[in-house]
C-alpha cells in the first residue's frame, strides 16, 4: 500500500512539472471565460460547448513559465517571447531620455499565442518609466514603436543605459508594469505584461553587436540579444 501511494504521488509529481502555472492577472479572465462558457451552455445547448475553448484560451494566454536566465556582466537578454522582427539601428523614443542619435535597436513582436509575460533584459536600477499614449496600430509595423501606445522603461545596469519599450498592438489593449522607479531589477525577472498581442523594443548603444536576427525565435529571459562585453565580430546567419 505505500509503495502505490508513493507511486501515485510520483505520477503526481511528473503531471504538475508539465503543467505551466498562470499568471495571477489573468485569474479575473479565466473565470470570466468559464462564466460566459457555461452561460452559452445554458442557453445554446447543442453548440455551447465551443465555447469551453474560450477559458482554455485564455488560460493558454496568460502561462507564466518559469525561465533559466543566463547572468553575467554585459549580457541583455530577450524581454519577450516572439519572433525578431527587427534588427537594426534607430533613434530611441524621446521620452527615454537616451539622446537623439541612432541607437542599436531590437524588435520582439508577441503574437496571441505567445507568453506574454515581460522579463528584465538587464541587472540594474529602474531609473525611469513613462506611460505615453498612443494609436493602437498593428505592432508589427515600423511606425508602432512611436505612434501607438507605450511604456518606457530605462535600466540602469554595469554595462549602461538600457531602453526597453513595452508597445500595444493591434488587438493588446492594456500594458501592465509591475515595477517602479528607483527599484532594483535582475535580469530576467518579471516587470510587465501586454494582453493579446503587442511588441518590445531594446535600445542598446550604438556599437553593440546583435546575437540575433530578424524572423529569428526569442525566448523571454533566456535568449541573449547582444553582449555588450563581447569583442566577437559581427555574425553572419543562415536560413535553412
Amino acid at each position: 500500500m505505500p509503495h502505490q501511494e508513493s507511486s501515485f504521488m510520483s505520477i503526481v509529481a511528473s503531471i504538475r512539472k508539465q503543467i505551466t502555472p498562470i499568471h495571477p492577472e489573468g485569474f479575473l479572465f479565466v473565470a470570466g471565460a468559464v462564466v460566459l462558457a457555461l452561460a452559452a451552455d445554458w442557453l445554446l445547448p447543442r453548440v455551447g460547448w465551443i465555447f469551453w475553448l474560450l477559458p482554455l484560451f485564455v488560460a493558454y494566454f496568460f502561462r507564466d513559465p518559469k525561465r533559466v536566465t543566463p547572468l553575467r556582466e554585459g549580457l541583455v537578454v530577450s524581454p519577450a517571447d516572439g519572433r525578431v522582427s527587427f534588427v537594426g539601428h534607430a533613434v530611441p523614443p524621446p521620452e527615454l531620455g537616451l539622446g537623439d542619435q541612432p541607437m542599436l535597436m531590437i524588435s520582439i513582436f508577441l503574437s496571441v499565442f505567445d507568453v506574454h509575460i515581460n522579463r528584465a533584459p538587464v541587472s540594474g536600477r529602474i531609473r525611469k518609466i513613462v506611460y505615453t499614449p498612443g494609436l493602437f496600430l498593428n505592432a508589427d509595423l515600423d511606425k508602432a514603436s512611436k505612434d501607438n501606445e507605450r511604456n518606457s522603461l530605462v535600466i540602469e545596469s554595469s554595462s549602461g543605459l538600457i531602453g526597453c519599450v513595452q508597445i500595444a498592438g493591434l488587438i493588446a489593449r492594456r500594458i501592465l508594469c509591475f515595477v517602479k522607479e528607483g527599484e532594483e531589477i535582475t535580469a530576467g525577472a518579471r516587470f510587465g505584461l501586454i494582453r493579446f498581442g503587442s511588441r518590445t523594443d531594446i535600445y542598446v548603444s550604438a556599437d553593440a553587436r546583435a546575437l540575433v536576427t530578424e524572423g529569428q525565435r526569442a525566448i523571454g529571459g533566456e535568449t541573449v540579444l547582444v553582449d555588450l562585453k563581447s569583442s566577437e565580430p559581427q555574425r553572419n546567419f543562415r536560413l535553412d
